[in-house]
């Protein structure tokens, strides 16, 4: 304690001091600037390569740049974190190197700290390695909407180790990539409607399925709906006879992600066509049978009691 209030100690240490800021201080300043830099390089060459992409895709004439684009945003972003991660890492190591700090027994240690880690940490590893399928296999991109054990949902991210889906009702679900044992992806390249319309056994067959085909071919020349078609309607004709209706089933192609919206339209129109030309769409009825002894119910509205009423 004596010694700290010493001149000699203070001496000392302003001589250390200043020999550090002399020598180590200009170099830390640098590996600041030099990470700083590092991590600007880093976003400038990932989007650099983003936009070329695109344009090499472009040239190439491919139907959908949307599809292109979310793969391009999943790896870019899983790209740009192991990026960080490095160059964190790399800081890390060569400031503590500048501080005086041997990083030999350090490195040493976490080699053997990852070793024993590892064969604690499986359903880790796990996940890493299906996260890595997901992305090398183009499973799922960040914007689809997919069905992930049961669950449907938009994509909104997509991590070596986790994917997170926002349900319809924003719930956020959050899935460990090595536990997904069930995945659908309703929005890969295009998407469809499946269309089942049941119309009354009275009606003719050809004569709703010609019907069917011009609301669609109308829809296909809507400005706002036409653009996400991307085939002409599919009518597959009569698909099961059902107690009170004939089942008919079709499909249209579309955009990813637009068939909920074009699938909307069409019903719309097609109940208005249906309407404008009698084509009855039943509902189910209730039929009272008394047996064959019984004659049917008669009702008869009787004029004066209901005058009588009226007036009470």
């Amino acid at each position: 304690m004596e010694d700290f209030f010493s001149q000699s100690f203070w001496a000392s240490f302003y001589d250390k001091a200043s020999a550090w800021v002399i020598n180590e201080l200009p170099s830390l300043i640098v590996l600041l600037i030099v990470t700083f830099i590092a991590f600007r390089l880093v976003r400038f060459l990932l989007n650099r390569l983003k936009k070329i992409i695109n344009k090499r895709t472009q040239r190439l004439g491919k139907d959908d740049a949307n599809e292109t684009e979310k793969r391009i945003n999943t790896l870019m972003n899983i790209a740009r974190g192991v990026a960080n991660i490095l160059i964190w890492a790399i800081f890390l190591m060569i400031l503590l190197s500048k501080v005086g700090v041997n990083i030999g027994p350090i490195l040493a240690s976490a080699g053997i700290l990852g070793l024993a880690i590892g064969f604690g940490a499986q359903e880790l590893v796990r996940d890493f390695i299906a996260g890595f399928f997901v992305l090398l296999e183009n499973q799922i991109r960040e914007g689809d909407v997919a069905i992930i054990n049961g669950t449907a949902g938009l994509v909104e991210k997509i991590e070596l180790r986790t994917t997170t889906l926002r349900d319809f009702s924003g719930i956020v679900h959050i899935f460990q990539n090595g536990k997904v044992n069930s995945l659908a992806n309703m929005t890969k390249e295009w998407s469809a409607i499946v269309v089942d319309v049941g119309v009354a056994y009275k009606e003719n067959a050809d004569n709703v399925m010609r019907i069917m085909k011009e609301v669609a071919e109308q829809l296909e020349q809507d400005e706002t709906h036409g653009k996400n078609i991307k085939e002409s309607i599919e009518i597959f004709g009569i698909d099961k006879f059902l107690d009170s209706a004939v089942l008919f089933k079709a499909r249209i192609k579309t955009k990813p992600i637009e068939q909920w919206g074009v699938a909307r339209e069409y019903r719309k129109r097609l109940k208005a066509s249906f309407d404008k030309h009698n084509i009855e769409i039943p509902f189910p009825h209730t039929t009272v049978y008394w047996g064959q002894e019984v004659n049917p119910l008669q009702v008869e509205v009787n004029e004066d009691a209901k005058q009588k009423r009226s007036d009470q």
